[in-house]
């Protein structure tokens, strides 16, 4: 199933993509006369609600006014108040190659912020602090199961879904010390979506092409399956560590293609006016465009 917000009135509303269209899942379980969740964080924290979301939409009828056009929607974020945002670096070997790093033995974490979660759609200020902002294609896994101490083998069954994300970089502030956290932590610097998609359509997420247009121009096209720490090994090497609760979000590190890959006299980071799109196998087409702060 996938899953998304949009604006509905000012506030963020619960929708379906289905081959019919968005459904309002609110209006349609109001003409339906039932009470279903009625916020993305309420299904994640809810697993079982997707089994109701899923009969709702075979009950609606084609004639419904609770059927929108994807066009006509201003989107908000998939995940809306992650608990917590995982960042896991240097996690594609080519990537690592290219940026001349040393293969992580284990995995490189930090962290972001709420403020840096953003809507597919949505326009990004570049920050007045950098001139070198750099676009990440990435692949975030979504908790939806408490997860401490798991082993690897049953990782995957603590996941509730995936969805694209842009892990915008700032690299003149991200290599100015040892600790990457300010390069990474602007404002809007985490769009995500467009939709959260649940695992069981997604199946084996260590095996999906990844992609990065910036202007149109491809960037970055990759596989997860050149991840250096695969989906499963990341979650659970997080559980040893943490407390995994439903609504974390992962962020799994980029393939090869960005612009810190470049020789130096070749890089040109992003510029107001720049579109970048994240494009993942199965999780749709994240777009968002630059502006000057």
């Amino acid at each position: 199933m996938k899953l998304l917000t949009f604006v509905k009135l000012g506030q963020l509303a619960l929708g379906v993509k289905t081959e019919k269209g968005i459904l309002d899942v609110q209006e349609a379980a109001k003409g339906a006369g039932v009470q279903l969740p009625d916020s993305i964080m309420s299904v994640i924290e809810q697993g079982s609600a997707v089994g109701e979301l899923e009969k709702l939409v075979l009950s609606v009828s084609d004639d419904s006014p609770a059927w929108l056009q994807e066009s006509d929607l201003q989107f908000g974020p998939c995940v809306t108040e992650p608990k917590k945002i995982i960042c896991v670096g240097l996690n594609y070997r080519k990537h690592a190659e290219e940026t001349k790093a040393a293969i992580p033995e284990f995995p490189i974490l930090f962290n972001k912020f709420h403020n840096t979660i953003a809507a597919h759609g949505s326009e990004i200020a570049i920050p007045r602090t950098t001139t070198r902002l750099d676009y990440e294609a990435e692949l975030v896994i979504v908790i939806g199961k408490q997860a401490k101490y798991v082993p690897r083998e049953e990782a995957l069954n603590y996941v509730f879904g995936y969805c694209c994300v842009n892990d915008l970089s700032a690299r003149d502030l991200q290599l100015r010390t040892p600790q990457w956290m300010l390069g990474k932590i602007g404002d809007g610097f985490s769009p995500i979506g467009p939709y959260l998609v649940t695992a069981d359509e997604v199946g084996n997420p260590n095996e999906l092409a990844i992609k990065a247009r910036v202007n149109g121009e491809l960037r970055q096209n990759s596989n997860t399956a050149d991840m250096i720490f695969p989906c499963d090994e990341i979650v659970s090497y997080i559980s040893q560590h943490l407390t995994l609760v439903p609504g974390d979000i992962i962020l799994t590190g980029t393939p090869e293609g960005v612009v810190l890959g470049l020789p130096k006299e070749q890089r040109v980071y992003l510029q107001p006016g720049d579109v970048v799109t994240i494009e993942i196998e199965k999780l749709g087409s994240l777009t968002n465009r630059l502006v000057a702060e």
